[in-house]
């Protein structure tokens, strides 16, 4: 049997080997976990699911994210990374053979909560190896393979549902074989990180937040509210808000919807990721308030290519407000302090994927979903704001 060291000294074409698989793999489970947006709408067809049941659906994910991301997604530091991988795979595979026979709103929770577990241990896990081999493209491929990874999903999803037989399976049969491809290459990926002791109390769950970011962190949080709630509304209820305010019913026109959010972040996302942070948390509060509010109008308006512009203006700043909330952040925690507090950033920033989305479930049965969709975008513009105000007082007394 190899030892590690043996391992960590595989040829060095394996390098560039594991970076393409790391993210590739890191985009197909994004792409897993945006493949059933374009479907919530025939979930609440063919089941009798409520826009609250869908928002649970939703939800599900975000929360085991987080618990795993406060335990076991830590693992690959003492076990290595090609066994966290495999475990990550295996789990991904359990929920998309869950999602493909899932009859009923309980089976989905389910294969979403494994699913969220499999998502979490993931990315920390194919993260650490993109920042193992390729360190100085490691911030660059981390974030923007979740947006590539989604939007790939949503699309393909929705060019399924909608051209092809099997709507509510298809995608997930697809999905299933890339994932069981990608177990069969793991092999001949190099392992790039030693075994070490204290397993046990790595997975011990913590979150601290350093003295010196806690006021940074203050202000950049209506942001990062704004941003990913709007995210979690988008993947869970935009397909079906798009019937509701246009009457255009293809699966394909709610799935491209969605896509283009990520289209946008991911490309605003990488174009700005050498921009000032300061400067660039205020240009993406502005660009992310101003693009919601276009949609606002375009939803009012019953109008599909105007949600698509404001999307696209949305976007920009959703992607851009990512990069720059994390540049900002992080200059204010010392080395040992760094990994508690983008724990802390990531558990606040999923609570804000999933809570102000079963808001929104709850309100939609009540006083329909367009008007729940324009007093959820009025608020989150709002909130974008809040942080622009801030940000602009901090930078005047700075001068």
């Amino acid at each position: 049997m190899s030892s590690p060291a043996a391992a960590l000294s595989a040829p060095s074409v394996s390098r560039p080997l594991a970076v393409v698989y790391a993210t590739l793999t890191a985009i197909t489970f994004s792409a897993v976990a945006g493949a059933p947006t374009p479907i919530y709408r025939l979930y609440r067809e063919t089941l009798g699911l409520t826009p609250f049941a869908i928002t649970i659906i939703f939800a599900v994910y975000a929360f085991t994210m987080i618990g795993a991301f406060l335990t076991i997604a830590r693992l690959s530091d003492y076990v290595g990374r090609k066994p966290m991988i495999l475990t990550a795979l295996g789990l991904n595979a359990a929920a998309l053979s869950l999602f493909f026979v899932a009859e009923s709103a309980a089976m989905l929770i389910v294969a979403r909560a494994v699913q969220g577990v499999a998502t979490s241990i993931a990315l920390a896990t194919l993260g650490a190896v993109i920042a193992d081999t390729a360190p100085k493209w490691a911030p660059t491929l981390n974030s923007v393979t979740a947006f590539i990874g989604l939007a790939l999903g949503s699309l393909i999803s929705g060019a399924l549902v909608a051209f092809a037989p099997w709507p509510t399976q298809l995608v997930y049969a697809v999905l299933l074989g890339v994932t069981l491809a990608e177990m069969a290459v793991l092999a001949w990926i190099a392992e790039t990180a030693s075994p070490r002791a204290g397993a046990w109390s790595g997975i011990r769950p913590r979150l601290t937040v350093p003295a010196a970011a806690t006021g940074e962190m203050v202000r950049l949080f209506p942001l990062t509210l704004s941003a990913w709630a709007l995210g979690g509304f988008y993947l869970s209820l935009m397909p079906s808000l798009v019937v509701a305010a246009t009457a255009v019913r293809s699966p394909l026109v709610g799935a491209a919807v969605v896509s283009t959010l990520m289209i946008a972040g991911g490309v605003s996302s990488y174009v700005t990721r050498g921009s000032d942070a300061r400067m660039m948390v205020r240009a993406s509060a502005a660009w992310l308030a101003g693009g919601i509010v276009l949609t606002l109008v375009a939803i009012s308006a019953g109008s599909a290519v105007g949600m698509l512009f404001g999307t696209i203006v949305a976007g920009v700043g959703f992607g851009a407000s990512y990069g720059a909330a994390l540049r900002a952040l992080l200059p204010h925690a010392a080395s040992h302090e760094r990994a508690g507090l983008l724990s802390a950033y990531f558990v606040e920033s999923y609570l804000a994927f999933a809570l102000p989305t079963i808001a929104a479930g709850l309100a939609a049965p009540h006083i329909g979903l367009v008007a729940t969709a324009l007093i959820y975008g009025s608020a989150l513009a709002l909130s974008a704001i809040v942080t622009l105000v801030l940000e602009t007082f901090a930078a005047r007394r700075a001068r």
